[in-house]
């Protein structure tokens, strides 16, 4: 498959269940979970599984849970069935999206071989871990990527608990869009849920898929290298990518607000200077765990259980969820513990792209209630999960998707604590991060400190170094969610203020326009590492830089035969 999403109706039907699992049994933990069990082991599983009953169309598998320290997983393509009626080509890992949930303990040794079976080159970049650096699959950086037929073996300790997530790096803006993710969970033996669910957020293309690449045709709408004419009054280029467009005279365009014109020849564009950031209305359909609407999966409970869910967002849009009928904490956050977390209700989850939120809540109020996005559009109404009591049938309560609750704000939830980081310490490097969606030779791109990658200024440090990073968001429009391999850092201040609640500890930061952060981060890992922006559009498009340990010996040579491509 060469990555065009196109819209296909399938007959017969499949069920992706939801990654969840019960885990009372504090032995096994994984008794009574709502998906397959198995341990991938050594050997390729489920790869020639799920027919259409009506032809040959290869469907996705129900997404496993896989628990053990060695594992398997697979590159290859399939078709994943969000709804009754649509049906998306996508490539997978071990024919699932999401793929595989890989369960592990803190202090295993885990491996995981990657094989593959795509025509394209793929790799695994464990997103929020802290891996050694030769792990961090980074094609061209720290490994080649794995070409069609080849394999690469991930190794590394599971040290640090809680909910992480790993996705290809390798033309990442296009592969993640594709299905090439999963869920990385590493349990602390501490904790014991009566259920366990995590729900991976995502959002498609239902008519086709946008590649930011080689498109060679219509279909996606990448008109690469075209040479438009007069588009003045063209009211249906929203959305697109055009890549080395010649749009002529965009002079009295009012619609083209929003696109996103990688490499364009804009001709006259007095009447862009207002435009910022890219239209992202082409994702139509919007999922949790691979399904939408009525086909996502009931969470099951039973009166007095202990459930924690796990919100991870694969997509490139932020989504804010609401849950129902329930006072619930929110406990982590990008796999991280929040101190002294408050019970709260009625208040909205804004989950960035790369970010992770865990929520926890007592079962007590029988019923069969919505966990729900909220906003304005038609597409939030689809990424919505039913949360159902056992022995309780009919409807859900009703919907209120359209109202605008309270947002969530970390910076000012739970308990102070001692941390390793203050404002008015001594840091070995102070840097500073400016943000911004510009035009330069008639490209949008998205700049740091006024340069794009490669040629943005990388973060030097020394190992030992405390270094402090301030985010400042230019861009109109665009929300820049910060992602550091590597490393995790400590959110000190939001827009001059310190933080007044829990010491926030995170691998990934939404930094929305005008926002401005200051992070600090202990240079604790060697090696070479990429920090940039987790909407892969922005990252692709020039919002990269990279935290370079000096004297750092890598024992990689890319191979320019392979490709790489790291975002």
């Amino acid at each position: 498959m060469k990555g065009k999403l196109k819209l296909f109706l399938a007959a017969g039907a499949i069920s992706v269940v939801v990654a969840g699992c019960a885990n009372a049994n504090s032995q096994n933990g994984m008794e009574g979970m709502d998906q397959p069990k198995m341990n991938m082991g050594d050997s390729q599983q489920n790869t020639s599984q799920n027919k259409e009953q009506s032809g040959d169309m290869k469907l996705t598998q129900a997404t496993p849970v896989a628990d053990g320290k060695e594992f398997t997983v697979t590159a290859q393509a399939s078709n994943l069935k969000v709804s009754d009626d649509v049906t998306l080509p996508v490539w997978t890992f071990n024919n699932s999206v999401p793929g595989p949930q890989i369960r592990v303990k803190v202090g295993d040794t885990v491996k995981v071989k990657l094989k593959n079976e795509l025509e394209e080159p793929v790799s695994i970049h464990w997103h929020g871990y802290p891996v050694p650096n030769n792990m961090d699959g980074i094609p061209g950086v720290t490994q080649d990527a794995v070409a069609a037929g080849k394999e690469f073996t991930y190794e590394f300790k599971a040290t640090v608990p809680g909910t992480y997530w790993y996705h290809s790096h390798q033309d990442s803006v296009n592969q993640l869009d594709k299905g090439l993710y999963g869920t990385l969970i590493v349990e602390d033996p501490n904790e014991s849920y009566d259920r366990d669910y995590t729900l991976v957020l995502d959002e498609w293309m239902s008519s086709g898929e946008m590649d930011m690449s080689n498109n060679e045709d219509m279909e996606g709408m990448d008109h690469s290298q075209m040479d438009m004419g007069d588009t003045s009054n063209n009211e249906d280029m929203q959305g697109m990518d055009h890549s080395q467009m010649d749009m002529g005279n965009t002079s009295n365009n009012e619609d083209m607000e929003g696109m996103d014109h990688s490499q364009m020849d804009m001709g006259d564009t007095n009447s862009m200077t207002e435009m910022a950031g890219h239209d992202m209305s082409m994702y139509d359909v919007y999922t949790m765990n691979g399904k939408t609407g009525d086909a996502i999966d009931k969470l099951t409970v039973k009166k007095g259980d202990k459930v924690r869910i796990r919100l991870v967002n694969a997509g490139y849009i932020t989504h804010t969820i609401h849950l129902h009928g329930h006072e619930f904490k929110v406990i982590a956050t990008d796999g991280q513990p929040v101190n002294s977390p408050a019970v709260i209700t009625d208040q909205g989850i804004a989950i960035a792209p790369g970010e992770r939120y865990d929520l926890e809540f007592t079962a007590n109020n029988p019923g069969s209630w919505l966990l729900e996005e909220h906003g304005k559009e038609d597409r939030v109404k689809n990424m919505r999960a039913v949360i159902e009591y056992e022995g309780v049938s009919g409807k859900p309560d009703a919907s209120n998707a359209n109202e605008e609750l309270p947002t969530f704000d970390l910076t000012k939830y739970g308990q102070l604590a001692r941390t390793n980081f203050s404002l008015d310490q001594k840091f070995d490097q102070d840097v500073k991060l400016d943000l911004n969606t510009e035009m330069k030779a008639g490209e949008m791109v998205y700049t740091i400190n006024g340069k794009l990658f490669p040629d943005t200024d990388p973060i030097k440090v020394d190992k030992g170094d405390k270094v402090k990073v301030t985010f400042v968001n230019n861009s109109k429009t665009d929300d820049h969610p910060m992602h550091l391999h590597g490393h995790f850092f400590e959110v000190l201040s939001k827009n001059g203020k310190p933080l007044e609640g829990t010491p926030v500890i995170k691998d990934t930061l939404n930094v929305k326009p005008g926002e401005e952060y200051v992070v600090a981060f202990e240079a604790d890992n060697p090696g070479d590492w990429m920090f940039h922006c987790h909407d892969l559009h922005h990252a692709s498009a020039g919002m990269v830089t990279d935290v370079m340990y000096n004297g750092y010996n890598s024992n990689y040579t890319p191979d320019p035969t392979v490709g790489n491509k790291p975002e």
